[in-house]
């Protein structure tokens, strides 16, 4: 029985479409509400199944995100929370390509290899992670100015009552979640989509924002269960991040393969996702 090449060499891409036969965005399916649990087990899984190199990333983002929240913690303004949050949106997803080469290489069947991991984190893609870091700077950019334009709310005198405080509050959690819904729905596939095919940070984004639109309450629900789900580890001490984070990171990968239907875009000539899964 032949063995499966290593993935680290070249690759004759048989599937490759000529470059101007590329659709603009890859198609997307319409999912059930379900379908985030049944990612998040899924991301369980595989912490399970490779946990050395798993809690390993866990650690990593779990020490990051520990310190950006103390931060804001002990200087208890909102321009260290929105700082703090700045550096968590920019830095996780990055990290999370990690535990997406994890789950690439459980799926094809390969031995998890740190090295291997690391390339497809560090070298591989990011070239095209940074073009995708380039474009949530800009979102931000716009952000920060919005959220400046918010002071305009804030009592300007000591003597100001609860309804100019709610006024204040109800706008800048309102321009926060705008704001938040676009980076989501920009990130949630795109980092996977770069990883899995040879595309664009544009493309990625464009297909990344078309399934979140066209599965709003289902990634709502997604939203809602990362979010809970830290903010359980936090009150809890922050050490069940270790776990939580990196199990996140596959599920987030396992819902971008059963989400997004890539097969039009060519595979990458070299690395884990240059051959075809196994499961």
């Amino acid at each position: 029985m032949s063995q499966p090449k290593d993935p680290i060499e070249p690759q004759t891409n048989s599937e490759s479409s000529s470059e101007n036969a590329l659709p603009f965005v890859a198609p997307c399916i319409n999912l059930s509400l379900g379908a985030p649990w049944r990612w998040l087990k899924r991301g369980f899984r595989d912490t399970q199944r490779a946990p050395l190199m798993s809690l390993g990333f866990g650690t990593v983002m779990a020490a990051i995100l520990g310190v950006l929240v103390l931060a804001a913690w002990q200087v208890g303004s909102a321009w260290a929370v929105f700082s703090a949050l700045l550096g968590t949106v920019f830095v996780l997803p990055l990290i999370c390509i990690g535990t997406y080469a994890i789950s690439a290489q459980l799926e094809r069947d390969l031995p998890v290899s740190f090295r291997r991991t690391l390339r497809a984190s560090f070298k591989r893609y990011i070239g095209t992670g940074l073009v995708f870091a380039l474009v949530l700077l800009i979102v931000f950019l716009v952000w920060a100015r919005a959220s400046s334009m918010i002071s305009i709310f804030l009592p300007s005198s000591s003597d100001y009552s609860s309804a100019d405080m709610a006024v204040y509050l109800g706008t800048f959690l309102t321009v926060g979640m705008f704001f938040l819904s676009i980076i989501f729905a920009a990130s949630v596939f795109s980092l996977p989509m770069i990883m899995h095919r040879d595309v664009d940070a544009i493309t990625a984004i464009v297909t990344s924002i078309n399934a979140v639109m066209r599965n709003k309450g289902v990634m709502l629900v997604w939203g809602v269960l990362i979010l809970f789900g830290i903010s359980l580890c936090l009150v809890t001490g922050g050490v069940l991040l270790v776990i939580f984070l990196p199990a996140v990171g596959h599920a987030v990968w396992h819902g971008y393969m059963e989400t997004i239907d890539a097969s039009a875009f060519p595979r990458h000539k070299m690395g884990i996702t240059s051959i075809p899964r196994s499961s």
